[in-house]
């Protein structure tokens, strides 16, 4: 089974880490296959716009120096961990209340794809653009500000347009998706470096990118696991310093 996390931030979004150091992160702890998955956010609405204001967000300028970042560290990756680093992002719609907010992974891009419109056009688009797309953290998060609930209380509209629901999202898990019978993963939603203890996906698959990809569409023996942080005085987490250097 192949450890995996599809949920990644770097310093090219919101996330706290460059993406040298979170390929060293998790590639030192052990994982098979990462996603990068910074975000991509609309720019036609007023949070929209203030995201984009404080550059959180991937644009069409910034996003062909992203997308060669990955690529050179895929190579890396494999080189260094025999670890697989899929090109990805976080569309992502937020708005003033949870349930006009929407966001969705698209993994195995290869070119930008625009957030803006409404949700079902992004989700149309991305759909022609992204081997795989998946509904993040659906329902109630512990972090409030986390909660993204449209395709959720559209699941019967748009549901064909979704490969795979988040049941486990960092901390949360969501027994709706569950009961719902929904096809499943789970991911860590990683900003910084203690989200590494999180819930990840098992993958019973051989280490190619495409494979990994399959294996996502068709769910086929797919399981899930959170990794259990060591004690503090044991945790092998190459410093700062260290994956700068």
């Amino acid at each position: 089974m192949l450890l995996a996390d599809f949920h990644i931030h770097t310093k090219w979004s919101d996330g706290k880490l460059s993406m040298r150091e979170v390929v060293d992160l998790f590639g030192s702890a052990g994982h098979d296959v990462i996603a990068i998955t910074d975000h991509i956010v609309n720019n036609d609405s007023l949070v929209g716009r203030m995201t984009h204001r404080w550059q959180l967000t991937l644009t069409p300028e910034t996003f062909p120096d992203y997308l060669a970042e990955v690529e050179r560290e895929k190579r890396r990756a494999w080189d260094q961990y025999r670890m697989i680093v899929i090109a990805g992002t976080e569309l992502t719609q937020n708005a003033l209340t949870r349930r006009n907010s929407a966001h969705v992974l698209a993994l195995g891009i290869t070119e930008f794809i625009s957030a803006n419109g409404s949700v079902e056009e992004m989700l149309t688009r991305a759909r022609s653009k992204a081997p795989v797309l998946v509904a993040c953290h659906p329902n109630e998060m512990s972090d409030w500000y986390a909660n993204t609930f449209y395709l959720w209380n559209r699941r019967g509209e748009i549901g064909e347009l979704i490969d795979r629901w988040e049941v486990a999202c960092r901390w949360d898990l969501f027994p709706q998706v569950s009961r719902a019978r929904f096809p499943y993963m789970g991911n860590s939603d990683f900003h910084k470096p203690e989200h590494l203890w999180a819930w990840k996906t098992l993958l019973p698959c051989e280490k190619r990118e495409e494979a990994v990809l399959e294996t996502l569409k068709s769910g086929a023996g797919l399981a899930l696991t959170r990794l259990a942080a060591p004690p503090v005085s044991h945790v092998a987490i190459p410093s700062y310093a260290a994956l700068a250097g």
